[in-house]
């Protein structure tokens, strides 16, 4: 989590289709990430701040 702003979901939170679930930064830009399918967050994969890649996954649902 980056300073004092809360994260967008959290282990245990059920998620709709097209909720945010985080935003991305490339090149100064922020895109917003939404979940394409519906479920309970079992998992989060990626810690905040880290690189990823596309098709990475970020979360594991359930």
């Amino acid at each position: 989590m980056v300073g004092n702003t809360p994260p967008f979901v959290s282990v245990g939170d059920t998620l709709s289709i097209g909720q945010q679930i985080g935003l991305i930064e490339s090149m100064k830009v922020f895109s917003p990430v939404k979940a394409e399918v519906a479920g309970y967050v079992e998992a989060i994969l990626v810690t905040d701040g880290s690189e990823v890649e596309a098709d990475q996954p970020l979360m594991r649902l359930s």
